[in-house]
């Protein structure tokens, strides 16, 4: 959520900042909606005022015994309604002013670039070289399946499309990833870890900038709880409408959490295997920051995203999403796309993204300075530290050998206690 103040000050900044996204003009509609409801809030103080000033003539007439108390009464009575009717229109105003200010993107850094879509987005930095194979390299679900250790259909059983069931080597890798990158984040970069709930309520959703908007996205129960689709959503909440200290920031924690998406729009692409599924496993980080340093930390997150595939040993790119294709409520989002061979192009692994005071201004978290009176909205940021899903893709499709065998890599022997995955015979 923006600022209606800094809206007041700077309209054409904000339809500039909607034009680079490929947004329309906002701040005329918002700004009209903004002075009507101040001027409804000028009218219902006036009121008040008057309320209670015949308040006071009341009780000095009947101290009295004046004849006018009866005609005053009658006036207050008359002066409540207007001030109920006047409330109800200044709530009105308000939640259509909210409604509208839930949906208007955030103001992108200056040097994001300026897109329409994915095709806009500026490769940054490569790091690795895809190995060169003597034979021509499978995709992870083919590698899964001979292997043994990947049910598809066994899954579609239970529980329908985008679903597997993993076994024996496979579920050990998917453990062994999550412990590995747990350690690294915990003991390298200092994020402390989080258990924290799979089901949240409507306050969380929103205050993370997913509700209204990603609805359709989520999964919701029949009680009213909602499914999270990342961690980032209870992690974000940990400091929900509460005042920090700023000798607290930065607070970095860190999540192995399931995952949920409807995938609503995602019909027709990656229909087969783990690339994009219902149900799946991911490390999150997520970090409050003072305002000064956001940009800095961010910097720091996706160096630790990155850690993690350096020690794997998987080819990667980093990406600056254009401002067509991060997501509304990001500021600035790094994509670090992991190369797979079986595709024979980079996907998607982790998405690094500072968001601002965007979702602190919907939670109402702020901090409270070492100087000056003023209590300011902290800013958050988080990122996928890794998918753990995706993780996995690509392990199975970068260390994959001729006879169906996967070598695992070195930094997680001593989590898998094993050197080769080999098929089930």
């Amino acid at each position: 959520m923006l600022d209606i103040k800094w809206i007041r000050d700077n309209p054409d900044a904000l339809d500039h900042a909607l034009s680079r996204r490929g947004a329309q003009s906002v701040s005329k509609k918002l700004l009209e909606l903004d002075i009507k409801r101040r001027d409804i809030q000028t009218e219902l103080q006036t009121l008040q005022q008057q309320r209670n000033t015949i308040s006071k003539d009341i009780g000095l007439a009947k101290q009295k015994g004046d004849i006018q108390a009866d005609s005053l009464m009658a006036e207050m009575t008359a002066l409540r309604n207007k001030v109920q009717e006047l409330e109800n229109l200044d709530k009105n105003a308000a939640l259509e002013l909210d409604a509208l200010l839930d949906v208007i993107p955030n103001i992108p850094y200056d040097d994001v670039p300026t897109g329409k879509d994915e095709k806009d987005n500026v490769i940054l930095r490569k790091v690795g070289t895809p190995k060169t194979f003597s034979f021509k390299p499978k995709e992870h679900f083919d590698i899964g399946e001979k292997l043994g250790m990947m049910d598809f259909e066994r899954a579609a059983k239970m529980s329908g499309a985008r679903f597997v069931v993993l076994s024996d080597a496979l579920s050990r890798l998917e453990r062994a990833l999550a412990a590995f990158m747990l350690d690294v984040h915990t003991m390298e970069f200092n994020y402390r870890e989080i258990t924290p709930p799979y089901l949240v309520k409507d306050i969380a959703v929103y205050g993370a900038a997913q509700l209204p908007r990603f609805a359709e996205d989520l999964f919701q129960t029949t009680n009213g709880y909602w499914l999270i689709s990342t961690a980032e959503v209870p992690l974000t909440n940990l400091v929900n409408n509460e005042i920090l200290k700023e000798d607290e920031l930065p607070l970095r924690f860190v999540a192995y959490s399931p995952c949920f998406r409807s995938e609503a729009g995602a019909a027709g692409k990656d229909t087969r295997g783990m690339i994009r599924q219902h149900q799946f496993t991911k490390v999150e980080l997520v970090s409050i920051s003072h305002p000064d340093k956001s940009q800095e930390e961010h910097e720091r997150m996706t160096k630790a995203a990155e850690t993690i595939l350096q020690r794997l040993e998987l080819p990667y790119q980093v990406m600056v999403l254009s401002t067509g294709d991060m997501s509304p409520s990001s500021k600035k989002t790094y994509d670090l796309e992991v190369w797979l061979p079986g595709q024979d192009c980079y996907r998607e692994i982790s998405s690094c993204s500072n968001f601002g005071d965007y979702q602190s201004r919907r939670m109402r978290t702020r901090f409270k300075p070492n100087e000056g009176k003023d209590n300011r909205f902290v800013h958050t940021l988080n990122g996928s530290g890794l998918a753990i899903g995706r993780t996995m893709v690509a392990i199975l499709e970068n260390y994959q050998q001729e006879d169906g065998s996967v070598i695992v890599p070195e930094a997680l022997r001593s989590y898998m206690k094993m050197d080769v995955i080999k098929p089930n015979v």
